[in-house]
């Protein structure tokens, strides 16, 4: 029986570039959702061959990606978007700020704890992951986040940024990732 691959081939299409930041955040929840399907897949093949390397390099990947780029992308939010949105004085504006910035919390939260269970089928133990009783809010919760910023956030932020102002938003989203990386 041939055994499916539980990584992702690599992408051919051109990347947005900073220059574009509502293209490079959309881009973000893109790879947000394939690490969410990787995550989904790795607890499937666990549940059929355990810690393997296969799966030990999959929580590797999904461990770098939130530890790195996760958080750059909140921050790039809550940098940009969301004080755009407090200052709007628009009542549905401020109130969806605030939901998404204590989501960006509840997110951080559940990743600590799904992390602590990556880290376990790393080291050799897919137990804590197959039991997970994290991994499913944790989907759930992104999931949902992604859509509401998609639907409603994005839309109204981005419907009168002058050009120059997501110019100089992509430049210091860029700037950051130079100077101030992330390390887990």
């Amino acid at each position: 029986m041939a055994t499916v691959p539980i990584l992702e081939p690599g992408r051919t299409a051109l990347a947005p570039t900073f220059e574009q930041p509502l293209h490079m955040l959309q881009a973000c929840h893109e790879r947000v959702l394939r690490m969410c399907t990787l995550l989904e897949r790795l607890q499937a093949h666990a549940a059929t061959h355990g810690a393997d390397e296969q799966a030990r390099q999959a929580a590797r990947d999904i461990l770098r990606y939130f530890d790195i780029a996760g958080p750059h992308h909140h921050e790039d939010e809550e940098r940009h978007l969301f004080p755009r949105m407090l200052a709007s004085g628009d009542a549905r504006q401020v109130e969806l700020a605030d939901t998404l910035h204590q989501q960006h919390l509840a997110m951080a939260e559940l990743w600590q704890k799904l992390r602590a269970e990556l880290e376990l089928l790393e080291g050799g133990d897919a137990a804590p992951l197959l039991g997970s009783a994290v991994a499913a809010p944790f989907l759930e919760a992104y999931r949902a986040h992604i859509a509401c910023e998609e639907d409603d956030a994005y839309p109204r932020v981005f419907a009168d940024v002058p050009e120059e102002q997501q110019r100089a938003w992509g430049e210091e989203m860029a700037q950051r990732r130079i100077s101030q990386p992330r390390l887990a």
